[in-house]
């Protein structure tokens, strides 16, 4: 079971960080302090102290004040689907559950919403396929356990609604701890360019796949399965989005086709539409910038995306180059504060759509060049490629070795991402070699899952009760 404690040891931002450190440490003076810290926070402890005294839905509907009102039963209808889908769409719930827990005060910048299905494939600026976390929606400076704990979580619930039994699923969850762990130390050992110019190629990961297939056949089904998911990202392309997503109109342009409610012309244009892309611009890179002054845009739609996103404005810009006639979509999205600014410190950023670049930056081994943001009628935007080769597994599809295999994948690209702000000697320290941290992530996983499953009982009954409009199926 999870603890509830009533009275907190101290909020996250009264905590304190760790005893600051002089100039020129070394990486072993570095983890030992990170092991000194166990004394004040022990691993066994972490996931622990959970504040349950929420009720869930009404966390949900607070969110739901700041979105587009006939958008919201999409979002209720999403999250209703199953515990997994709620999970995907609850991640304030869970960054006030968390608020409370034990943590060593090291800060990194977090995703903020690390669950599985947010980790995928997508193109490098040289188009190779790689596979990294790729939401950013939620990104904040903030403890490192917490995207740990959230990842952990997802994959104890997608285990249980895949139909393994709760031993397969806590050692699925053991898998990615131990592998976040041992990334974390293989990190500590790289210098900071090394790291900073680490991949995770979907190449590498085919080559590695087959070689490991020779000695171990039931590897087999891993490799098939990112093969679809790799052969699918190549897909995804703005040739293919256009096939799918638009028709010619009378004078031969393109123009995006009406999926209501998921996509659709807006019934009133935002009053400085006209002005969006072009404030983007200024924010966009010197030599993207002039590439976009090749290309006019030619529709622009609104389009529904996601789970947790639901509800917020995102709009969809189809560009056409004035001589080739080639396709460009681009993705404009609201960005609203994080889920764990209540919880952590204000954020540097004013602009809450510069926040989510800056932090897809810091995070990510390679990043979309198109990264942007904008503002209209006061609200803040960020911008990015659309269809970009993204790619993403059919997680309901991977059975106990597969699902082992995407575990320790994403434990190891969150381990780089982390390090990245966060100093990978003083967490290795911290986590040190045995499993004590991989136990306690599982303990706390398979509670969570549990609680999940709760909260998702209470979508339901709220809907069946009539205070909240779910729409099924969309």
């Amino acid at each position: 079971m999870i603890n509830v404690e009533t009275e907190p040891q101290a909020l996250a931002k009264e905590r304190a960080s760790p005893a600051p450190l002089p100039g020129g440490v070394t990486a072993e003076q570095l983890r030992a302090h990170g092991k000194a810290l166990r004394r004040q926070v022990r691993r066994s402890s972490l996931g622990t102290g959970v504040d349950l005294a929420r009720d869930p839905v009404k966390i949900l509907r607070a969110q739901n004040a700041q979105r587009l009102p006939e958008l919201i039963p999409v979002r209720m209808g999403r999250m209703a689907h199953s515990p997994f889908t709620f999970y995907r769409g609850a991640a304030a719930v869970m960054a006030h559950d968390l608020a409370r827990t034990p943590v060593t005060g090291i800060t990194v910048q977090a995703c903020g919403d690390a669950h599985l299905s947010n980790f995928g494939f997508f193109a490098s600026p040289e188009l190779e396929l790689i596979f990294d976390v790729n939401d950013f929606d939620e990104t904040h400076p903030a403890p490192w356990e917490w995207d740990v704990e959230r990842l952990m979580a997802s994959l104890a619930i997608a285990a249980l609604e895949n139909g393994l039994s709760e031993r397969r699923a806590r050692d699925i969850v053991l898998g990615g701890a131990a592998y976040y762990r041992e990334q974390m130390a293989r990190m500590a050992g790289m210098t900071p360019l090394q790291r900073f110019h680490l991949l995770a190629t979907a190449e590498t990961l085919m080559q590695r796949l087959k070689e490991r297939e020779k000695t171990d056949p039931t590897r087999k089904g891993v490799l098939k399965e990112v093969e679809k998911a790799v052969a699918k990202a190549r897909r995804n392309t703005s040739e293919h989005a256009l096939s799918k997503l638009s028709v010619a109109d009378p004078t031969g342009s393109p123009r995006i086709v009406d999926q209501p409610p998921l996509l659709m012309h807006p019934k009133r244009l935002p009053d400085d539409a006209h002005d969006i892309l072009r404030r983007y611009v200024a924010s966009a890179r010197p030599d993207v910038a002039a590439l976009l002054a090749h290309y006019t845009t030619v529709d622009f739609a609104m389009k529904v995306v996601g789970v947790g996103s639901v509800g917020t404005r995102c709009y969809l810009a189809l560009s056409m180059d004035r001589c080739s006639g080639e396709p460009m979509f681009l993705q404009l999205k609201e960005a609203v504060t994080s889920v764990l600014e209540p919880y952590t410190r204000r954020s540097a950023h004013r602009h809450q759509g510069q926040r989510v670049v800056t932090g897809q930056h810091l995070m990510q081994a390679a990043t979309d060049p198109f990264l942007g943001w904008t503002t209209s009628e006061g609200r803040h935007f960020y911008v990015r490629q659309f269809r970009d080769m993204k790619g993403a597994f059919d997680i309901a599809s991977l059975d106990f070795v597969c699902l082992q295999a995407y575990a320790r994948l994403c434990g190891a690209v969150l381990a780089r991402a982390h390090a990245q702000t966060g100093d990978p000697a003083l967490i290795s320290g911290y986590l040190g070699s045995g499993d004590t941290f991989d136990e306690a992530m599982g303990d706390f996983a398979m509670a969570y899952a549990k609680q999940n499953e709760a909260d998702h009982q209470a979508l339901l009954k709220a809907i069946k009760a009539g205070k909240v409009r779910a729409e099924k199926g969309v």
